[in-house]
C-alpha cells in the first residue's frame, strides 16, 4: 500500500488528484500541499517518520518548481519515488534524468493514473528475498547476496558495500544498515564500519590498535568497539560457557 503526497498549487487539480488517487484501493494514504514551502516540510517530516513512499508532483509552482523540488529530495537517504504531474511536455526529459517513475499529462486519466500506480507498486513491493541488497549501477538494478559482502563502509548519504568482486554504493546510513541487519552476523568496528563476521580471516592486535583482515584488506577497529569486537569474533576458553 502506498502513502502519497500530492502537490499542486491549482487547487481544482489537486483536489481532482487526491480524489483519483483515494479511489484507488492500492493506496493507503494521500496527503496534499498547495505550495513548494509546505510540500518540502512535509517531505521532511514524512520521510523522517517513514510516512512517504511517493511524490505526485506538479512542475509550475510559484516559488521553488516541482523540478527544484525533486532535486531536493535527491539527497535524501532514502528519497520516495516522484511522478510528476503537469500541463506541459517540454520537462520530460530533465524528469527522468531526476529519475521520475513516471511523468503524467493534465488532465489526469485514471486509466493511466492505475498504471502508473502500477508501476510503483510493483518498485515498492518487498523483496521476497531479505537475503539481497539492491544497488545500482550505471542505470540498471543489480541485486547481490548480503551473505557475499565483507563490510558497509559509511560515505556521506552513501554506503558503500564491499564484495570479492567490488564495491556498490546504496543511498542509506550506517545505522539503518546495522538495524536491518540485526542477527545477520555484523558487527561494528568502527563508527563508519560494519563487517560481517563470516568473512573475517585473522585478528591482529599489537597492545596499541586492533584490526580485522577481511579478503586482503586490514580493517581498524576503533578502542570503544574492540572489547565487543574480540567477544564477538573469539569462542570462550575452554571450560566457559558462552553468556546466555
Amino acid at each position: 500500500m502506498l502513502r502519497v503526497l500530492a502537490v499542486d498549487d491549482e487547487v481544482p487539480a489537486l483536489e481532482e488528484m487526491a480524489y483519483l488517487l483515494r479511489r484507488d484501493p492500492r493506496v493507503a494514504d494521500v496527503v496534499t500541499a498547495s505550495d513548494a514551502t509546505t510540500a518540502m516540510r512535509l517531505i521532511g517530516e514524512r520521510v523522517a517518520a517513514g510516512l512517504l513512499d511517493v511524490l505526485f508532483l506538479d512542475i509550475h509552482m510559484p516559488g521553488p518548481s516541482g523540478i527544484d523540488i525533486a532535486r531536493f529530495i535527491s539527497a535524501l537517504p532514502r528519497p520516495p519515488a516522484i511522478v510528476f504531474v503537469t500541463a506541459y511536455e517540454d520537462h520530460a526529459v530533465t524528469a527522468f534524468e531526476l529519475r521520475a517513475v513516471d511523468y503524467l499529462l493534465k488532465p489526469l486519466r485514471e486509466e493511466r493514473l492505475s498504471e502508473t500506480l502500477g508501476r510503483l507498486t510493483h518498485v515498492h513491493a518487498p523483496d521476497p528475498s531479505p537475503e539481497r541488497v539492491a544497488v545500482e549501477l550505471a542505470g540498471r538494478t543489480r541485486f547481490i547476496s548480503r551473505a557475499d559482502i565483507w563490510y558497509a563502509e559509511a560515505r556521506g548519504d552513501y554506503v558503500r558495500l564491499r564484495t570479492a568482486e567490488g564495491s556498490y554504493l546504496i543511498r542509506s546510513t550506517l545505522g539503518a544498515l546495522e538495524r536491518a541487519w540485526t542477527g545477520a552476523g555484523f558487527v561494528r568496528v568502527h563508527r563508519s564500519m560494519l563487517v560481517a563476521a563470516r568473512h573475517v580471516s585473522e585478528l591482529h592486535s599489537d597492545g596499541t590498535r586492533t584490526r580485522v583482515k577481511v579478503g586482503d584488506e586490514l580493517l581498524p577497529v576503533s578502542r570503544r568497539q574492540t572489547r565487543e569486537v574480540r567477544d564477538r569474533l573469539l569462542p570462550p576458553p575452554p571450560g566457559e560457557e558462552e553468556p546466555a
